[in-house]
């Protein structure tokens, strides 16, 4: 990043990164905010090598969604991921509604609202994604298969089946974990990225810490990626945000390291 402490280099890095991440071209910017976008949000943080530019959109788009406020940004973070080969628009429908099931309906609206402006402005067919369930199930069997996903996304055991609680029972084990997380539509590592926005979102402390620890002993995620993903949490959420959260990275990878289980 030496490069970069010429301000013409600066500018043009990051106009350049821009026009990629936004899917249109870089104009000139009219208020300090929009410069402080270029010059440091896209030249000094897209431009950094230790997080592949997927996950980048993944983070900011979740993160957009997640945040209060006009949809622009999350409009070019969609069509950037779609045409820069990114993200499929099959796999952004899945991204929204992954990211409605742990930051609220309401949330993956806004992001299924951007992606639907975005096909409609380039023209696209609507996007082949399989339905929730395509055949009649049995409940001891969904049950079982939500205790074995919890076990397989988290790496540790979760709620039994059959427990009578519904938050558990109907909540985490039939829905998140039984169909969310084993949808085809959207690989498991892409799912970790938005659960972590939504989580870190959610100011809860096991939620978080216990997704950060999940999300590096599932192989999903390595301890420098959730470094990178708190710069990048932080441009949406905030400073004193990150902050917090790059207090529970700390510890989840101290505990990663000395090959510390989950205890909650």
């Amino acid at each position: 990043m030496a490069e970069l402490l010429d301000h013409e280099t600066r500018r043009a890095r990051g106009a350049d990164i821009q026009a990629q991440v936004t899917g249109k071209p870089s104009t000139e910017t009219a208020t300090l905010l929009q410069e402080t976008w270029r010059d440091f949000a896209f030249a000094e943080v897209w431009s950094r090598p230790g997080l592949d530019r997927r996950g980048r959109y993944l983070i900011a788009m979740a993160g957009c969604a997640n945040t209060p406020g006009p949809n622009d940004q999350l409009v070019n973070d969609v069509r950037g991921a779609l045409t820069e080969g990114e993200l499929t628009l099959a796999e952004l429908r899945e991204g929204a509604l992954h990211l409605a099931c742990y930051a609220g309906f309401s949330k993956g609206d806004a992001w299924d609202d951007a992606i639907t402006q975005v096909q409609e402005e380039l023209g696209l067919a609507p996007a082949e994604t399989p339905p929730l369930r395509g055949a009649p199930w049995d409940p001891q069997v969904r049950q079982e298969e939500g205790e074995a996903g919890f076990l397989k996304v988290m790496t540790f055991g979760g709620p039994p089946p059959n427990n009578g609680v519904p938050y558990m029972e109907a909540g985490i084990l039939n829905f998140i974990f039984g169909e969310m997380w084993c949808r085809s539509g959207l690989d498991e590592r892409s799912r970790r990225w938005i659960t972590l926005v939504a989580v870190a979102d959610s100011r809860c402390e096991i939620p978080i810490k216990s997704h950060f620890h999940s999300a590096m002993t599932s192989g999903n995620c390595k301890p420098p990626e959730l470094h990178e993903f708190v710069l990048q949490y932080a441009l949406h959420a905030g400073w004193p945000r990150g902050s917090d959260v790059q207090g529970a990275v700390f510890e989840m990878i101290q505990n990663f390291e000395a090959d510390k289980p989950w205890s909650g």
